[in-house]
């Protein structure tokens, strides 16, 4: 399973100053493969493959962009299975989370974009006081795509499928941990007959990144992960003046009303608060219960973590996996020491499980917890629920906005209409009700330092085109 070249200019070719890395198994801790991993030279070389395809591919009819793209989204699908599966032993995702993330997702999100933009990219005509203005909407030019390892295929469509629609060419470094899956997309590309240079895959470490994000060729920057690193390059993209999308992390809160359906609530609790292990940035891991409920909704919380399937993760029936790497496990292990210091009471988990080799963490709960506490405040990524009690409404959505960051949430009620209205209060970018699913055709990102702008919907398309003002004399009346 090695894959020792990169794909720049629309050939695999061997790194100039890159290394290699072991991809290794989540589950077992063996190696999967081993993978190039792009130096700063190889950086430029794909940028400079980029730039040069830039002017035909913005050229190319949309129609025939949106053909291009869709035949992408079709080896994408073909691939999926295996790659899925590939990306469970990466990174742990169970395989049933991953089949939807990893296949049919890719697939879906290069579908929907390549849909958004056939008959061309809407330009329209403005008959004002001073001038009759013909608005262009032209591509923004080379895109940097920073994806991490998380959701490694769903993440990089994001941005992989609006930039492409819009006529961008982009360099994409995928995170180290899954060099290997990034693949699918330069297969992808090559099987469609993509034009040379439109998509570069460089698999990089930091370094290299920082490169992409400074290079002088690169037009917009478009970034997933944590909020260290995009502050960082949203400092950076900010000295050049360069635009940047960022969506960075998460502490996203659960608020469950008095009235709420608690089984409604607890068989949901594994897809908003639990997905992916944890390592998912808008998973509501604050519980916010109120105070006449709270020993109600610790036990529900309690015996739905408790009865999960912690197992290998391409196993059907694991709802739990490992996490990505050793490095994650023990941030874990030592958020939940900090939990336990801080004077939270662990009431299932907190260990590490005895018969499972790879880097497993069992699924915690933690009640009697202050919203100020480390484990309420700071971004764990990985499988760590806090439950907070709550007097009233005011206050529910006092402390679920009592954050640093602002990217999901939920809200559970018997009543839908309180729930919009609590929803509409909440400082965050996405929230649901009794519900929580992105939507391919509707924007989701962050607010305070859960990141800028806006990915998935027609939202998503606009960040990869600038708009240019003709004008004209106005027409006589």
């Amino acid at each position: 399973m090695d894959r020792l070249s990169l794909f720049i200019d629309g050939e695999q070719v061997a790194p100039l100053d890159g290394t290699t890395r072991d991809v290794v198994e989540a589950a077992t801790g063996d190696v999967i493969g081993t993978a190039a991993l792009g130096g700063v030279s190889d950086i430029d070389r794909a940028v400079t493959a980029a730039a040069r395809a830039k002017k035909g591919w913005a050229a190319t009819p949309a129609k025939e962009r949106a053909d291009l793209i869709d035949r992408m989204a079709g080896a994408l699908f073909e691939a999926g299975k295996e790659t899925a599966a590939l990306v469970s032993r990466e990174n742990g995702m169970p395989i049933r989370l991953s089949i939807g993330a990893n296949k049919f997702a890719p697939a879906a999100i290069f579908q929907y974009y390549a849909g958004l933009v056939r008959g061309d990219v809407e330009n329209d005509e403005r008959n004002g006081q001073l001038a009759r203005t013909l608005v262009r909407r032209d591509p923004i030019g080379v895109v940097a795509a920073i994806t991490p390892w998380n959701y490694p295929q769903a993440l990089a469509a994001m941005k992989l499928g609006p930039a492409l629609a819009a006529g961008c060419t982009v360099v994409l470094k995928p995170a180290p941990e899954t060099a290997l899956d990034a693949h699918a997309f330069a297969d992808a590309a090559a099987a469609a007959g993509l034009p040379p240079g439109v998509l570069n895959v460089v698999p990089a470490d930091r370094e290299a990144g920082a490169a992409l994000v400074s290079h002088a060729e690169v037009n917009k920057v478009a970034f997933t992960g944590s909020t260290a690193a995009g502050r960082a390059i949203g400092a950076e993209c900010g000295r050049l003046l360069r635009p940047v999308t960022l969506e960075l992390g998460g502490k996203s809160a659960s608020i469950v009303c008095e009235d709420a359906d608690l089984e409604l609530f607890a068989k949901a609790l594994l897809e908003i608060s639990l997905p992916n292990n944890g390592q998912t940035c808008h998973a509501c891991t604050r519980i916010l219960a109120p105070a006449g409920r709270y020993a109600e909704v610790v036990e529900a919380v309690t015996e739905t973590v408790r009865s999960l399937r912690i197992g290998n993760p391409l196993e059907k029936d694991t709802q739990i996996g490992p996490l990505v790497s050793p490095a994650q496990r023990d941030r874990v292990l030592d958020y939940v020491n900090i939990g336990r210091t801080d004077g939270g009471r662990v009431t299932v988990g907190g260990e590490v499980p005895a018969d499972l080799p790879g880097w497993y963490v069992q699924p915690t709960v933690f009640a009697d917890v202050d919203n100020n506490a480390r484990i309420a405040q700071e971004e764990i990524f990985g499988p760590v629920l806090a439950v907070i009690p709550y007097r009233d409404e005011d206050e529910a959505v006092a402390l679920a906005n009592d954050s640093e960051y602002g990217l999901g949430g939920t809200v559970w009620t018997g009543d839908v209409e309180r729930g919009i209205a609590i929803a509409d209060r909440i400082e965050t970018g996405t929230v649901g009700v009794n519900h929580y699913a992105l939507d391919f055709g509707a924007p989701f990102g962050g607010v305070k330092a859960s990141g800028l702008g806006r990915e998935l919907g027609p939202e998503g398309l606009a960040p990869y085109v600038q708009t240019r003002s003709v004008y004209l004399a106005p027409v006589a009346r």
